[in-house]
């Protein structure tokens, strides 16, 4: 790694299910599950999950730009939800479900424009994309039993991401990408 990292924000539904694919990636420092876009300070998971707070869940990225750059992130952001559902992720709904890309600088906010339309036109999806762009706001972390529970339940995670209908979904629409 160079040592000069940046950060990268996406809301994708529950933070659980978006930590694995980014964690798995070279010149990934760091992936933290939080809670972003709101206007409430330091919130609690049930604060987010009444939605009152406007918070998404979302993941913070510290990534090595050259190692993995911020396209190739976005990339695989578009690869972990369905971006066409304003509504929340699989069977997790409500505002703090919902997807966003939050850029924390113009470049992201273009590189991250540009992907989406390109997405948008590629016709992968029946429906128009709806996820926003929109800028990086304050990001406040989970409390420690969401970090990387990927790893700490595994069983629990997996049977989670294919009982919400994600896993099947993705397998679904990436086909042809993940076959590569």
């Amino acid at each position: 790694m160079t040592g000069s990292f940046e950060k990268a924000t996406f809301a994708g539904g529950c933070f659980w299910c978006m930590v694995k694919p980014f964690d798995e990636q070279p010149g990934i420092q760091s992936v933290i599950s939080g809670y972003t876009g709101g206007t409430k300070e330091n919130p609690t998971y049930q604060e987010v999950c009444s939605e009152t707070t406007g918070h998404y869940e979302a993941v913070q990225i510290t990534f090595d730009p050259e190692v993995f750059p911020y396209e190739k992130l976005v990339e695989l952001f578009w690869q972990q939800i369905d971006p066409t559902d304003a509504g929340g992720q699989f069977f997790d709904r409500g505002s703090s479900y919902q997807t966003a890309v939050f850029y924390h600088s113009e470049e992201q906010k273009e590189i991250a424009l540009r992907s989406k339309e390109k997405l948008d036109k590629s016709r992968r999806f029946s429906k128009p994309v709806v996820t926003p762009i929109i800028p990086a706001k304050e990001f406040y972390p989970a409390e420690e039993y969401h970090q990387n529970y990927y790893k700490k339940q595994p069983q629990h995670y997996a049977s989670y991401r294919f009982g919400s209908g994600r896993q099947t979904f993705l397998e679904n629409k990436w086909r042809d990408i993940n076959e590569k």
